[in-house]
């Protein structure tokens, strides 16, 4: 299996589950309560370790309990934290999520009060056990230092970069990825209804990069450098149950396929089979220690 370094956050997520969205300025009982480690970045890299690979992560923690959380859950997934920077003061960024039981949906109030991690911080990371290199497209200026790095020093190991939200200058990360992770919001941001538009539209920005879009309850999509366009269907759950990190699962799905040499348009299938697995339970843990993608 591969070794995979992830650059993104870490969260404390603190869920509270409900029988319906309450309307606003309502008080409604939960009927349950988790707090969980999230983010993206190491949502992702939790299903590639879990799908047997050695995964490691750049990110920051604070000097703060709920970092100990975060940090437990991360080393109970294998995960190496010899990059990390911990910074005293500050509070470990913290999503706060509405979980609707009746449609598995999710509403997310966001807090943080830590820096991002920065480009000085990858560059003291030695890139070349490394087969392949994935980081959230946020903190845009940094990380484009990071890809150019990354570019630069080890050139062998493929790029993933997720785009999940529509930040400012985002777009200036697309031409240094080998595969760029879309999602469905952000290319409604961008205008797009319609799936294939979007990744044939976007063509111009993404030179050289496999492009592959997240569309909820119609699947996923995918366009390849050689222009070939793949659609997978959605594999819905008996039972949906919980929604929350079904993207990051989708994305650990296509790196976990592609990093096995396994062809684009098999990867996408395999992921949205992966990310529907998810779906039908809670948290992350619905995958066995060393299960194989194309199981799910």
């Amino acid at each position: 299996m591969a070794h995979i370094l992830g650059i993104g956050i870490a969260t404390l997520d603190i869920i509270n589950t409900v029988d319906g969205y309450p309307p606003e300025d309502a008080e409604v009982r939960a009927l349950g309560q988790q707090r969980r480690r999230g983010g993206n970045c190491t949502n992702t890299l939790a299903v590639l370790s879990r799908l047997g690979h050695r995964c490691a992560w750049g990110g920051m923690l604070a000097e703060e309990p709920d970092s100990g959380l975060i940090r437990a859950d991360l080393e109970r997934h294998g995960i190496d934290l010899h990059a990390v920077r911990t910074q005293q003061g500050g509070k470990a960024p913290t999503s706060y999520i509405v979980l609707n039981r009746r449609n598995g949906s999710r509403t997310i109030v966001h807090y943080r009060d830590l820096p991002e991690f920065g480009y000085g911080d990858f560059t003291r990371i030695d890139l070349r056990p490394y087969d392949w290199l994935h980081f959230e497209g946020r903190n845009v200026a940094e990380t484009r230092r990071m890809l150019v790095h990354a570019r630069d020093t080890t050139p062998a190991a493929p790029r993933s970069v997720e785009i999940e939200k529509p930040r400012p200058d985002i777009e200036q990360l697309f031409q240094y990825a080998d595969v760029l992770l879309f999602s469905r919001h952000y290319a409604a941001a961008r205008g797009f209804t319609d799936p294939e538009r979007f990744l044939r539209g976007i063509e111009g920005e993404t030179p050289g990069a496999a492009r592959v879009l997240a569309w909820g309850e119609a699947g996923g999509y995918a366009l390849d450098r050689d222009d070939r366009l793949t659609h997978s269907p959605a594999y819905p759950p008996p039972r949906l149950i919980d929604t929350l990190g079904a993207g990051d699962t989708f994305n650990a799905g296509i790196i976990d396929a592609l990093v096995s040499g396994v062809a684009l348009d098999e990867a996408l299938h395999r992921a949205c089979r992966l990310a529907g697995r998810k779906c039908g339970h809670a948290g992350l843990d619905f995958i066995a220690s060393g299960d194989a993608a194309e199981k799910a």
